[in-house]
């Protein structure tokens, strides 16, 4: 499927739907997989959040330009690029390979890259999905971040936490060869969901959230800051129209304001319903940036992104990396692992709040993280995946415990 020039002019909304179908769901053989690890990020003594200066000077020319205007932003050795989130958290973004094994060893090599480059200008990396110490504050003062912080202000406390301080894992995957098979991988990333985010909660702390046990209080920010820009949508079929109805989060212009309409969206803005606020019509180019302002646990993006799933402790990154490539590996697993997760799907605030205490998710994460063990193609990732079954059967959270 072709797509239209970025600069083209979107005058009706089958036009934008079909345009986000050619962009979201790139067809083709599911061979390669990727993933993103955040961290945050600690300076000096006291643990305060690191200046952006002393960022960008530790990092050189794998400077984020977010950063550093006129940084290279080279990918580090392993073809990871970096990046840093509005409340300094750093994140290494894997190039993609053909197994989770190769992602996981370019991770780590590149890892090892970062923490020395940040250690030159005495800056930590704080495995942890949740800030417990420090009350949220936003030091890239970009834009885009500056219009997320005034729409989801008007919510709740939870959109700065999550912008500030949070950090998570995120799987990428190819999104499947036909419309059928794309629909097969994006319903079971979905439906286990749930129990997927039960198996990895470990952030029950985080400073500054209105009080409440929640086994992921990472996961708890997603799921109030902004529900119609973070709700799952279970079908691919009706991700075009979902994206169509979905507030206007900011809109680029030549100025540093890019607040948008309040509960204007996109589908309103082709309508011609914002252009006396607006002063122009929407582009494809404004709808592609559209795209990147949603937050389902599981995006579209040419391929597929997992994104419901907390920071894991030290090394604990390498199994839910593992999990989902398993998980997705061939048709009788992917069936089995449907059946799995069927009772649980769409229990996305039981497995936030309650994680493994809910039987009926822990249940759910045992069976598939004991199919992944059983149906990994790398026998090196056996042995961490049994154990993550194992402690998900003891109702414990990664890092807490021995097995």
């Amino acid at each position: 499927m072709t797509t239209a020039p970025s600069s083209t002019h979107l005058d009706s909304r089958p036009a934008a739907e079909a345009f986000v179908g050619g962009v979201c769901f790139k067809l083709g053989p599911p061979r390669l997989i990727g993933a993103e690890l955040e961290w945050l990020t600690t300076a000096g003594p006291g643990g305060s959040r690191p200046a952006l200066d002393d960022l960008a000077q530790a990092l050189g020319p794998y400077a984020p330009t977010s950063i550093a205007d006129d940084s290279p932003a080279r990918p580090l050795p392993g073809g990871s690029l970096v990046s840093v989130e509005p409340g300094g958290q750093i994140e290494l973004s894997s190039a993609p390979y053909t197994s989770a094994g190769a992602v996981c060893e370019f991770l780590e090599a590149d890892r090892r890259v970062l923490a020395e480059l940040l250690a030159s200008r005495s800056i930590r990396m704080r495995s942890a999905a949740a800030d417990d110490r420090r009350p949220a504050q936003r030091i890239l003062r970009l834009p885009r971040y500056c219009a997320m912080e005034d729409r989801f202000s008007g919510i709740g406390p939870y959109g700065l936490l999550m912008m500030c301080n949070t950090a998570a894992v995120q799987v990428s995957v190819d999104a499947g060869n036909s419309a059928d098979a794309v629909a097969r991988r994006w319903s079971l990333l979905t439906d286990m969901g749930p129990a997927l985010t039960a198996a990895f909660a470990c952030s029950p702390h985080l400073a500054g959230v209105p009080r409440g046990d929640w086994a992921s209080q990472r996961m708890r920010t997603w799921l109030e800051l902004d529900p119609r820009r973070t709700v799952a949508v279970p079908d691919p079929a009706d991700y075009p129209r979902w994206v169509l109805d979905v507030p206007l989060l900011c809109v680029r212009n030549g100025s540093d304001d890019w607040t948008a309409p309040r509960d204007g969206t996109f589908g309103d803005w082709i309508d011609g319903a914002l252009d006396e606020e607006i002063g122009r019509s929407p582009t494809c180019d404004d709808l592609k940036y559209h795209l990147s302002t949603l937050f389902p646990p599981v995006r579209a993006n040419g391929h597929v992104e997992v994104r419901y799933l907390d920071a894991q402790p030290g090394d604990l990154w390498r199994v839910p990396i593992a999990a989902l490539d398993a998980l997705l590996s061939g048709p009788a697993v992917m069936r089995e692992a449907a059946a799995a997760a069927g009772a649980t799907a769409g229990r996305w605030r039981d497995a936030a709040e309650y994680g493994l205490i809910d039987l009926e998710l822990r249940s759910a994460a045992v069976s598939l993280l004991s199919l992944a063990a059983s149906y990994t193609p790398d026998p090196g990732f056996v042995r961490i995946l049994d154990d993550a079954a194992e402690r998900c059967c003891r109702g414990v959270a990664p890092g807490e415990g021995a097995a």
